[in-house]
């Protein structure tokens, strides 16, 4: 099976990372896009992050009714901070019978040269960049193993998710419904 990984905090799960992995499970080759919840990005402060426990919750919640998309918590297990060629190698070890394809937003591809092993994950996997407001081209837009996937722009980020919720203000249609009772009945970022 040809398996798209979506790696992220999901800090809460939001409809903008609902709509692009259901886009790449329906509009490109992939069979599935598995939900890759990291406990704790070597790019991003902990601060305000909930227990990735937590975040897996939400996800499993928010996917329930998709069976191409599923969550995974293989990061909770390896040493921290994670870095996505470890978590591909583990992933290939425990699924040999998959292929994995790293899902990514074209902001990151600008920063790509900066993580471990960024050779290594070009030349033995395939990246699905979806375009990102304000991203700025990469030279990497062009790689061989590189393919630029129509998606909708989306402007929902998890950080105005947890500020509108510290301010008391509505979080609707942001998130999923049940995300949104979650985080309500368990006082989540507050």
């Amino acid at each position: 099976m040809k398996i798209g990984l979506f790696f992220g905090s999901f800090n809460p799960i939001h409809v903008g990372h609902l709509i692009i992995a259901n886009t790449m499970a329906t509009a490109t080759d992939l069979e599935q896009v598995w939900f890759v919840v990291s406990p704790q990005n070597p790019f991003k402060k902990t601060k305000s992050l909930l227990h990735e426990f937590d975040r897996l919750d939400m996800v499993e919640r928010a996917i329930a009714d998709n069976s191409r998309l599923k969550a995974t918590d293989v990061e909770f297990s390896m040493p921290r901070p994670s870095y996505t060629i470890d978590t591909l190698r583990k992933l290939q070890e425990k699924y040999p019978q998959h292929g994995f394809t790293l899902i990514m937003g074209e902001d990151n591809l600008e920063q790509f040269a900066n993580w471990k092993s960024y050779e290594t994950i070009l030349n033995e996997f395939a990246l699905y960049v979806y375009p990102r407001p304000r991203a700025v081209a990469s030279p990497f837009r062009e790689h061989p193993s590189v393919r630029l996937v129509e998606a909708p722009l989306l402007d929902i980020s998890a950080t105005f998710i947890r500020d509108s919720v510290r301010a008391n203000r509505s979080i609707r249609y942001m998130v999923p419904e049940v995300v949104e009772e979650m985080i309500e009945r368990k006082k989540y970022y507050i």
